[in-house]
């Protein structure tokens, strides 16, 4: 077997809507294809054996040991492919469960697509079940538990901690969504300018100068001292030196720990002689040179959460520890408590395992103790010097039983320090009692604070401490999100996202957007090139000073990697035609509509998907939608639409020469086509289609018809606004267009506007050689039909043909219609071009389909100021 590609989803996707995070693996069977599993000796047996807990898998068959069923009935290596990287991933534990496995087409080759928790985990669990399937196969023995903790350590790499992923889910619980910034835990909450961003547990909300006072404890004691708050008794030190004076001040027991620390790093409690003190200021010297020394309280370590100044949880921290049993050894013990089944590998699971480290050893010196030590039964021992949960502490909420006078102390610690996210670390036997009557002390104030012991505590209550923070980067009434308005079809997109976007600026919008041509914040171009994938889509929404997005989003990006977005406010699909066809299994019209129907599937509840009523690809698309729907027709008598009409829908038609608004049986027009720039005079027919969806967008956002007139009548076709896009240039004696146009639909369009122009008919073509032979064959006919003289020139990019095999197509389908028309051949297109216009006869129309237009339109300018000038040399070339 082989593995032909592998694409990661992480948006709304051809494979589902709802499922963003998939995997989708192209594999060959080769031989496979001819031997299922009820063929391969032994293999549902060995199978079960690796896997028993597959027998959960319920497949189609819809019980317990459905799969099983199928397996030894009779199913294909992808479909097992399929159910051993879902459970390989559960294992390690990421719970996954949804797979299909569907044929290409092709023989033997299979798409097989299974859910991920994180994305390199997905990439690794396909691989390694390819091999898993290979070794039952073949009968060789195979050692899952390498692969399962191989897949748990890329997971703790990779995953959000679970305090960001706490505040994460809860945000998406909300329907508020994020974006993760970098590998680690910054991650954006909501779109543009309703952005907020949280790393770990520190919001942009948080004063810098406040996480400054935090992360100076000898700075946060002063404050906290002089507000009278219980401090222990300390100072700081450098020195030897000091550290002898330090304990001659406070007396022993001493903490040690370093004054910029965090996450207990570098700190040593309950020291009662010289020799520990030395080896405590050392271990704190590795975070800095500062080091605090304190009395040591004792009595229980409590946490203390406050958000938003308001306080929220609190929880008892034990360290990770063992109780004598006075038979089993120490490390016996470690084993035994690991056997927990609430431990786990990092923070998979409610506890953390204990591992043997240094500061276990050194404690276990100190008492005079080994690994093979026996403790008396019921003895207790502390096998860490701090309370975290990430080295196998424990918790217990006790959030019901803290006194009112500590919880108004918390809170005004947190205005004092100046943290919004603020956790207080306190010594005191109970805060059932104010820590002033029972001798406890604050000992340190985070910023950032871990959630993880209140989120899910060993004992007592678990705590949503995740919504107080989403409250208050997000008070009711306020938005994360900016409105999105997202195009898709096969035509028309980028003229609709550019027509768009420059009515939504007309009214005042901040807006970004993307183009086949580029990402444009403010019409500045930010990127350059097709920018109409998810990548793009993620700059738009990223950026602070957008409000709202126009989005661009073509079958390419749909297919690599789905949406950049999970939802949208509308949808414009502008039409479905034949394009692109055999490109990523994407094979007949009706499979390219499926993955432009992604875009209006994802359209909120609320919003709208505007269909092109016109083509019944594009229409049928209603079908299903959890969202209104609204239709725009050339025809306002098409029946469709007068359905929809009568039923009080929206629809936007082109009537008695304008374009309209049909609300119901009212009509409002809002423009003449022959008044608007982008219709040439009315005679651009596919653009006045490509107005419609505009107008009703724009409708339905409450735009005042007289601001979209005008937005209409301000939006002038050419290079600076519609590049690539029918850019007309008025040369002496002849004219000159470039376009886009790249199939026959799009040529199609161009032809009925040529069709009003009196001229001899000049058209520089392309075939592209990823389309199917039919596709460029029908691009010759099209154009055959089309242009009086043709040229034919060849992309930078050929996409798998040779330059004749597309060559030999386009005359083929250009001899079908006239094997007389006069066609040239130059396969550079800059060459192309400089020979139609210095060959051009006068009163000439000439129409450029160009590869890269950028350049066209470069060298075009470029000879139209030679033309200016008089300084062409005509017929020279």
């Amino acid at each position: 077997m082989k593995i032909l590609d592998i694409k990661v989803m992480r948006g709304p996707n051809y494979w589902s809507i709802r499922r963003h995070k998939l995997i989708q693996m192209r594999l060959d069977l080769e031989e496979m294809e001819e031997r299922p599993t009820n063929k391969i000796e032994g293999f549902g047996e060995r199978l079960e054996a690796l896997f028993p807990s597959m027998f959960s898998h319920r497949c189609s068959i819809g019980e317990p040991g459905g799969f099983f069923s199928r397996v030894k009935d009779g199913t294909w290596m992808g479909h097992v492919i399929e159910h051993i990287a879902l459970e390989l991933q559960t294992l390690a534990g990421m719970e996954c469960g949804y797979g299909r496995t569907r044929t290409t087409g092709k023989h033997g080759i299979y798409n097989v697509v299974f859910s991920y928790m994180e994305e390199k985990a997905g990439i690794y669990t396909a691989k390694a079940s390819v091999k898993i399937a290979e070794a039952l196969i073949a009968g060789e023995p195979y050692d899952l538990a390498e692969d399962i903790q191989n897949l748990r350590e890329i997971r703790e790499s990779e995953r959000l901690g679970p305090s960001t992923g706490c505040i994460v889910d809860e945000a998406v619980a909300r329907g508020i969504p994020y974006i993760r910034l970098n590998k680690h835990s910054l991650v954006q909450l909501g779109y543009g300018v309703n952005q907020r961003r949280i790393r770990a547990t520190v919001a942009s909300t948080t004063g810098s100068i406040a996480v400054d006072i935090a992360c100076d404890k000898e700075e946060t004691k002063n404050l906290l001292e002089a507000a009278e708050i219980p401090v222990p008794k300390g100072r700081i030190i450098y020195t030897e030196e000091g550290l002898q004076a330090a304990i001659e001040s406070i007396n022993y027991p001493i903490v040690t720990k370093p004054v910029d620390g965090n996450h207990g790093k570098g700190a040593t409690t309950n020291i009662n002689n010289w020799e520990d003190a030395v080896k405590g200021m050392e271990a704190a010297k590795k975070y800095g040179r500062a080091i605090i020394v304190e009395r040591f309280i004792t009595g229980l370590d409590h946490r203390v959460l406050v958000v938003n100044y308001k306080f929220v949880a609190a929880a008892i921290r034990k360290p990770a520890a063992v109780t004598g049993d006075g038979i089993h050894t120490i490390q016996e013990l470690i084993d035994i408590t690991n056997l927990d089944p609430r431990r786990g590998y990092g923070h998979e699971k409610t506890l953390t395992s204990i591992k043997i480290d240094d500061f276990t050893l050194d404690i276990l010196t100190q008492n005079n103790l080994s690994l093979e030590s026996i403790l008396p039964a019921g003895q207790e021992l502390w096998l860490k010097p701090t309370a975290n949960l990430s080295t196998g502490g424990t918790a217990t909420d006790v959030t019901d039983f803290v006194h009112p006078d500590n919880i108004f102390m918390c809170e005004r610690i947190a205005r004092i320090i100046g943290l919004d996210i603020c956790g207080i670390d306190i010594m005191a036997e109970s805060l059932s009692m104010p820590i002033s009557e029972n001798g406890g002390a604050v000992l340190e104030v985070n910023a950032a604070p871990g959630f993880r012991m209140h989120i899910d505590p060993a004992v007592g209550l678990p705590r949503n401490v995740a919504e107080p923070v989403i409250d208050m980067l997000y008070p009711v009434g306020s938005s994360a999100r900016i409105p999105i308005i997202s195009v898709t079809g096969t035509n028309g997109k980028t003229t609709t996202t550019r027509l768009m976007a420059h009515m939504v600026k007309t009214m005042g919008y901040k807006v970004g957007y993307t183009t086949t041509d580029g990402v444009y914040i403010q019409n500045q171009l930010m990127m350059r090139g097709d920018c109409t994938g998810p990548v793009s889509t993620e700059f738009v929404l990223k950026d602070p000073t957008v409000d709202f997005a126009v989005l661009e989003c073509a079958r390419g990006g749909i297919l690599r990697a789905g949406l950049g977005f999970h939802n949208c406010d509308m949808a414009i699909v502008t039409n479905i035609a034949e394009d692109h066809l055999g490109l990523q299994d994407i094979d007949t019209i009706e499979q390219l509509a499926r993955v432009k129907a992604v875009v209006p599937n994802s359209v909120l509840p609320h919003g709208y998907a505007i269909l092109n009523a016109d083509n019944k690809h594009t229409a049928a698309m209603a079908t299903g939608l959890k969202c209104k729907v609204a239709y725009f027709s050339m025809d306002e008598n098409n029946p469709l639409v007068q359905t929809h009409m009568k039923a009080g829908g929206l629809a936007a038609v082109f009537e008695n020469g304008y374009v309209t608004i049909c609300k119901g049986t009212w009509k409002i027009r809002v423009e003449k086509a022959a008044n608007i720039p982008l219709t040439f005079g009315g005679r651009a027919a596919y653009n006045i289609q490509n107005i419609l969806p505009t107008i009703l967008a724009g409708f339905i956002r409450n735009f005042k018809i007289e601001d979209m007139r005008i937005a209409l009548q301000t939006f002038i076709p050419g290079p600076a606004q519609t590049p690539g896009r029918m850019n007309i240039f008025r040369f002496k004696n002849f004219d000159v267009m470039v376009d886009y146009a790249h199939n026959a639909a799009g040529f199609k369009a161009i032809g009925e506007m040529l069709q009003k122009i009196d001229a001899k008919h000049v058209g520089i073509i392309a075939g592209v050689g990823d389309r199917r032979d039919e596709d460029t064959i029908a691009l010759g006919k099209v154009a055959a039909q089309m242009f009086d003289e043709i040229i034919i020139r060849q992309d930078k990019n050929l996409r798998g043909k040779t330059e004749q095999e597309i060559i030999d197509l386009m005359m083929l389908g250009i001899s079908e219609i006239d094997a007389n028309k006069k066609v040239t051949i130059i396969k550079k297109e800059s060459e192309a071009i400089e020979f139609a216009i210095k060959n051009a006869n006068k009163n000439s129309f000439i129409t450029i389909c160009s590869d890269v237009v950028p350049d066209a339109l470069d060298q075009i300018m470029k000879l139209k100021e030679m033309d200016d000038a008089g300084s062409i040399e005509f017929g020279k070339f």
